[in-house]
């Protein structure tokens, strides 16, 4: 499972896709799943970083999915026209 960070802002992205694109290639399997569990301080970065990990995990022939992505991120995600493309994990 793919861990986002308590705080996913302009500043953290780029880390913050950088290490979860390195845990995805070291992952087993052929699903990929984000737990935003621990997402509290957040913008629109969060849903760049998001996306970018669907991309990396549908490269690699894996699913994606996001588990537990915080009500205010899955309305941005609806504004924004992207919230299909982040699916909620069962």
């Amino acid at each position: 499972m793919l861990v986002l960070p308590a705080e996913l802002t302009h500043a953290q992205a780029p880390a913050c896709a950088r290490m979860l694109a390195q845990a995805l290639r070291s992952q087993p399997g052929q699903q990929a799943v984000a737990d935003a569990s621990a997402l509290q301080h957040f913008d629109s970065s969060a849903l760049a970083v998001l996306l970018e990990c669907r991309r990396e995990a549908l490269a690699q022939g894996k699913s994606f999915a996001v588990s537990q992505l915080h009500p205010r991120l899955r309305e941005l995600a609806g504004l924004y026209g992207v919230a299909e493309l982040l699916p909620e994990a069962v």
